[in-house]
C-alpha cells in the first residue's frame, strides 16, 4: 500500500490543516524514526514545518511522500529522511549558527531555523531564491538570512559557522567551507559525480575529520565548483 493511499484511509473525514499535519506525523513515525533519525530537536522541527507549503501546489498532496520532488529550474526539493538524517548529522544546538547551502525550497532553512539561533542561506539561482526568501518570511522565520550567490565561496563575511549543510554535490568538498568551520563545527556534504555518499567532516582545531555515510543522489553543484572537475 503506498503512502498516499494510507493516508488517505487513515486521514479522511479532516480538515486539511489536520490532514497535513497528521501526514506529517505518519511521515515521522514511519519514514524518519523508523530509519533511525532519534535526535528530539530534529524530530520536532520536522514535525512543525509545513513541507506541503514548499512543493508546488498542484504537487502538495505529495509532499510527506519520502522521495524528492521536482521545484523547477532544474532543482529538487529532497526527500524528508535524507533532509532529516543531514540535519541530525549536523547536531545543531540551539545556539548554533549555521550555513545552508543550496536553499532550493526554503525547507531545509526553515527546518534548521526551528532548531538553531540564525541560519544563512545561499542560493546560485536567484529566482528560487526570491521564491524560498518571501515564503520564508510569510511563515514568520526572522532568524534566516538569505543570498543569491555561488555557494562554493561560502559567506565569509558571517563565518565561523557552527554547522555547514550542502545540497548539492561538488566533486570535492570546496577549501572555504571547511575553513569557515568553527573549531568543533560540522560540515555535511554530498561529495561525487556518478557514485556520491554523504560525508561529515569536523574540525579539531587545524585538522579536519572525515566520516563517510550513506550513498545520495543530489544535483551537481554548479558555478566554480564546476571549474574543479
Amino acid at each position: 500500500m503506498n503512502f498516499i493511499l494510507a493516508a488517505l484511509m487513515l486521514f479522511s473525514g479532516l480538515s486539511d490543516g489536520d490532514k497535513f499535519q497528521a501526514q506529517r506525523d505518519y511521515m515521522i513515525q514511519t519514514q524518519i524514526e523508523a530509519r533511525g533519525v532519534a535526535d528530539t530537536l530534529v524530530l520536532n522541527a520536522m514535525r512543525k514545518v509545513p513541507r506541503h507549503l514548499f512543493l508546488p501546489q498542484t504537487a502538495q498532496r505529495y509532499a510527506y511522500e519520502d522521495s524528492p520532488y521536482n521545484i523547477g529550474f532544474g532543482q529538487t526539493i529532497s526527500q524528508p529522511y535524507i533532509v532529516a538524517l543531514m540535519t541530525e548529522l549536523l547536531r545543531p544546538k540551539r545556539k548554533d549558527k549555521v550555513l545552508d547551502i543550496g536553499t532550493g525550497s526554503g525547507y531545509q532553512a526553515a527546518i534548521l531555523a526551528e532548531i538553531v539561533d540564525s541560519v544563512y542561506t545561499i542560493e546560485i539561482i536567484c529566482p528560487l531564491l526570491e521564491r524560498a526568501d518571501t515564503l520564508l518570511k510569510s511563515l514568520g522565520y526572522k532568524n534566516i538570512v538569505t543570498r543569491c550567490g555561488d555557494g562554493y565561496d561560502g559567506w565569509p563575511e558571517a563565518a565561523p559557522f557552527d554547522g555547514i549543510v550542502v545540497a548539492a554535490a561538488p566533486e570535492k568538498v570546496p577549501q572555504p567551507l571547511l575553513d569557515q568551520l568553527k573549531d568543533g563545527g560540522r560540515l555535511v556534504i554530498p561529495v561525487g559525480e556518478a557514485f556520491q555518499y554523504l560525508e561529515v567532516y569536523t574540525r579539531k582545531g587545524d585538522k579536519i575529520i572525515r566520516e563517510q555515510n550513506i550513498a545520495v543522489r543530489f544535483v551537481p553543484m554548479t558555478g566554480k565548483a564546476e571549474d574543479e572537475q
